[in-house]
């Protein structure tokens, strides 16, 4: 997978970003995932959004452009509030969001990409836990609890030994070391997702609404995924949170669940989604999901994105719709969401949910 500068694509508003694009046309041996009743397949399709998304975006594109070799995907990964402004403002045909679209943005009908009036499709194509990440030496894994972490997000705990993070870790010797936390720097949908889990499973200690804006300065601000986990990486003593993807060799923790310690995992991940309900009063092939972060579940791993891809029911330009419907079916389909697990660490959609997602792709027009 090559990164790449937006050339061809500059004129609509996306000049300078970078973009992931494939060369994989060029690479034999995978199975077509589009319908081998509509050969003849090409053009470009733009998409912005979501970092997070990256390492599927890289699959699904690989594996779509291979079986297509006159299709060109872009994928800007400037991050989620990006991408829905770019779909707002008619700069992409598809966005990546980690939250979908709030009731307000809706009601405004502002999406340039689509017909005036049509509804949008939100699917949760990729699942993923967040990671609670950390870099100490000798240290790969710690059991914390939300009021803990929050606690050290606002800066009420400051330091590696603290008595808070000592009572969970019985045996583990903990640094006498500053502790720097790491936020997202701009607007997010992992840091909207990890400030819901933080407002709703530690409210008395995190008093803030969940935000996209990292709503207080404790710490160090950090640039999109790669930034936190540059971050992260740079420095002993850092605290953060970023899609567990990017985890790599840090040091992670197990958050508590009722009375366990549960580590990140696709499956935990995938546990608590299907365990949650999709959002009132959305339109038919609008599905966001209402996360329960405060489960007391056991197995389930509550620091959860999901993360949107946004289309239209019915575009403006029309020359779209079978590209669009194309890499939408792929992206969702067993294969494509197993590449992206193998990818992205993942956690593939239900097939369940995969007949939903093809029914509401089938009504793109």
């Amino acid at each position: 997978m090559n990164l790449k500068r937006i050339g061809s694509v500059a004129a609509v508003a996306l000049a300078g970003a970078l973009v992931l694009s494939s060369c994989a046309a060029e690479t034999p041996g995978t199975t077509d995932p589009v319908d081998s009743g509509t050969p003849g397949l090409s053009g470009t399709l733009v998409g912005v959004g979501a970092s997070a998304q990256g390492s599927a975006q890289e699959a699904w594109i690989a594996g779509f452009q291979t079986a297509n070799e006159d299709v060109n995907i872009n994928y800007s990964p400037d991050g989620s509030g990006a991408g829905r402004d770019a779909f707002r403002g008619g700069g992409a045909q598809f966005a990546g969001t980690d939250r979908a679209f709030n009731d307000a943005e809706i009601a405004e009908d502002a999406f340039g990409t689509c017909v005036p009036g049509t509804d949008i499709i939100e699917l949760p194509a990729y699942i993923s836990p967040i990671a609670i990440a950390f870099n100490l030496d000798g240290i790969t894994s710690l059991n914390m609890s939300a009021d803990t972490i929050a606690s050290i997000f606002t800066g009420a705990i400051t330091n590696w030994n603290d008595p808070a993070i000592a009572a969970d870790n019985a045996g583990v010797t903990l640094p006498d070391l500053a502790i720097e936390p790491i936020y997202r720097a701009d607007d997010s949908g992992t840091s909207e997702n990890f400030t819901d889990y933080l407002a709703s499973a530690a409210p008395s200690v995190w008093t803030y609404e969940p935000d996209g804006e990292w709503p207080i300065q404790v710490g160090t601000a950090a640039p999109q995924t790669s930034g936190v986990a540059d971050a992260l990486n740079g420095n002993v003593g850092t605290f953060g949170y970023l899609d567990a993807s990017r985890a790599g060799s840090l040091g992670t923790v197990a958050v508590k669940v009722g009375n366990d310690f549960v580590p990140f995992s696709p499956e935990a991940a995938a546990a608590i989604v299907d365990a949650s309900p999709f959002a009132e009063g959305r339109t038919e092939f609008d599905f966001a999901v209402d996360i329960d972060r405060d489960t007391a579940e056991s197995g389930v791993y509550p620091v959860v994105l999901i993360s949107y891809i946004v289309a239209c029911v019915e575009y403006q330009n029309k020359s779209v719709v079978d590209l669009v419907k194309g890499y939408l079916s792929y992206v969702i389909s067993e294969e494509g969401q197993t590449a992206a697990a193998a990818n992205a660490g993942s956690a593939p959609i239900s097939a369940d949910f995969r007949a939903k997602a093809e029914a509401a792709i089938a009504a793109i027009k």
